[in-house]
């Protein structure tokens, strides 16, 4: 084996000796121009020799080249190398191998399965994998050497005539390439051939700052996918993508901070449902020492055609808000249906629910970690389309991450939320008048209370019909002036939040499900039912007729009509 040292030497030796010859023939012409100004001597073009092909000169001399040897299943089959021809020779960053089989007709699988072997560990590791398709009994491979500089072991195996998935060795014999560039060839299993897949890469070794980016195509359709499968010492996370055309692409984060991750490719097992199996393996050295936590996408995800563009990765440190982007497949199922996503927050018990907007199958919206400092878990789902109308809101999971709030308040009761939009300048302008000229607290929370009580009518058919909708706020009841306990109680929690008066929703029964407001006033928390205090129900009619019973009532007397479960968020 020639050392690092050695070859770079010897490069070094005939790299100057080029230098001095050049330098000589440069000097000859300028003596001969100076002695005969008049003579115009031909120009001869410099020949560029590959130092790296005269060191595979000199590394071959040292060897001593001997034939390569096959073995007696070669024999069997019929096996003719046409190349390599030595069992030990030096190359210049390549060798391609090259067979024929005369019993291919009689071989169990389509493929040769060629091993290379490095003698030192490096970067991309120190081995490597082809599997070659023989077409009509002949095979061709070029290879390349990912870990540049060394000395390889290259054996070349052939299927078996009597088993399934067998292969013996046919030939194997030893390389020492002499070009320092690594490259690790893009190969594929036969699952990867079978399926046409094509990676846009030179090498399947990269180096990359946190993010790799993948592009492929392969003969799989619409409805099929490309499951991705990362890997890092213990560490692992996969995740499924759509193909669109023939053609699939995503930036993959590399999760598990500095060093090498190892991505795998995989596509449809044909015979066996739901099930993938690995189709090529591409090596990512992550440069950066950034550690993330993946995400973990649902069923749903692809079932609904969801995209998510943002986040690509969970563990984020924000303050008190996070966005999310993303697009919804126009050909997936309930896609025109789906006008909006349901982001549900948690923080230890706590949980909170918002609403994100879906317009022309894009989503791109903000929502609030309320519960002040910590890691909390975020879903994201679909809604489920139904026909028939309900009070209750179902909705599927589609993608989990978690995210740490750096907040140093809980703001459970004061931001905006789902239903209660206390920062619009209408909520805000309302507010203002309503509590115009008033100092108290209880004075404002009773203002507040009186104006929804006395504006709001009771929306039986609402009641009757289950007409509940995903978008009913606290806009929508000041806009239409009607409502069921729910809208009652949105418009007066915003009108409160709006002026900094912490208020929540609360959850319980009457006769039905029900829900009311708690307004914090001067520190304690005031109970008011404005959809009580607004009138009651004669028939099918709603009769209005204030009463202010249902501000900060006796609670003892309160508690025999309302039966208080939880406060919602």
């Amino acid at each position: 084996m020639i050392r690092t040292k050695s070859l770079f030497t010897i490069l070094l030796g005939l790299v100057s000796s080029m230098f001095f010859l050049a330098a000589c023939s440069n000097s000859s012409d300028s003596n001969m121009s100076e002695n005969n100004e008049e003579s115009n001597p031909p120009v001869v073009e410099e020949t560029k020799v590959d130092p790296y092909e005269e060191l595979v000169n000199v590394k071959n001399e040292e060897i001593g080249l001997t034939p390569i040897e096959l073995t007696s299943y070669s024999e069997q089959i019929g096996v003719t190398l046409s190349n390599p021809i030595y069992n030990k020779f030096a190359v210049n960053g390549q060798v391609v191998i090259e067979g024929a089989i005369e019993k291919f007709a009689e071989l169990k699988s389509d493929y040769a399965w060629i091993k290379v072997h490095a003698f030192e560990e490096g970067p991309a590791g120190n081995q490597h994998e082809y599997y070659t398709p023989i077409v009509n009994g002949e095979f061709t491979q070029a290879i390349h050497f990912f870990n540049g500089e060394g000395e390889y072991r290259i054996t070349v195996q052939l299927p078996s005539v009597d088993r399934e998935n067998y292969y013996y060795d046919t030939a194997t014999f030893e390389v020492v390439n002499v070009n320092p560039e690594l490259k690790r060839d893009v190969s594929y299993t036969p699952f990867g051939h079978q399926a046409e897949l094509s990676i846009s890469l030179d090498s399947s070794f990269v180096k990359e700052e946190g993010v790799f980016s993948l592009q492929g195509s392969v003969n799989l359709t619409n409805e099929d996918t490309v499951m991705l499968r990362l890997n890092k010492d213990s560490e692992s996370w996969k995740h499924v993508i759509s193909v669109k055309d023939g053609q699939f692409s995503y930036d993959v984060p590399l999760f598990f901070g500095e060093g090498i991750h190892e991505l795998e490719v995989l596509v449809p097992d044909k015979k066996r449902d739901n099930y993938f199996q690995t189709a090529t393996v591409i090596l990512v050295e992550n440069e950066s020492d950034l550690v993330m936590k993946p995400i973990t996408f649902y069923n749903t995800y692809l079932e609904r055609g969801v995209t998510l563009a943002s986040p690509t990765f969970g563990g984020e440190e924000v303050d008190e808000t996070y966005r999310i982007s993303g697009t919804i497949d126009p050909s997936a199922e309930f896609a025109a249906e789906t006008t909006h996503l349901y982001v549900t927050t948690k923080l230890g018990d706590d949980e909170a629910l918002e609403v994100i907007p879906v317009e022309n199958y894009s989503f791109d919206g903000s929502f609030h970690l309320r519960f002040g400092p910590g890691t909390y878990t975020v879903n994201v789902s679909v809604p489920e389309i139904k026909e028939k109308n309900s009070n209750q809101f179902r909705y599927f999971h589609f993608v989990e991450f978690e995210v740490d709030s750096k907040a140093i308040v809980d703001k459970r009761n004061i931001l905006p939320s789902r239903g209660i939009q206390s920062e619009a300048p209408e909520i805000i302008q309302l507010a203002e008048e309503i509590t115009k000229g008033i100092d108290s607290e209880r004075d404002k929370a009773k203002a507040v209370y009186e104006y929804v009580a006395k504006n709001v009518s009771y929306d039986v058919e609402k009641f009757k019909t289950y007409d509940f909708h995903w978008d009913d706020s606290a806009l929508k009841t000041l806009e239409l002036k009607t409502g069921v306990c729910q809208d009652y109680a949105y418009l007066a929690i915003a009108l409160f939040r709006s002026i900094d008066m912490e208020a929540r929703f609360v959850e319980g029964y009457t006769r039905e499900k029900h829900a009311w407001v708690e307004v914090s006033v001067n520190g304690d928390w005031l109970t008011m039912d404005p959809t009580w205090g607004a009138g009651y129900v004669q028939g099918d009619e709603f009769v209005a007729q204030y009463r202010d019973d249902y501000f900060d009532p006796n609670q003892e007397e309160f508690e025999k009509t309302h039966s208080r479960t939880g406060v919602v968020y």
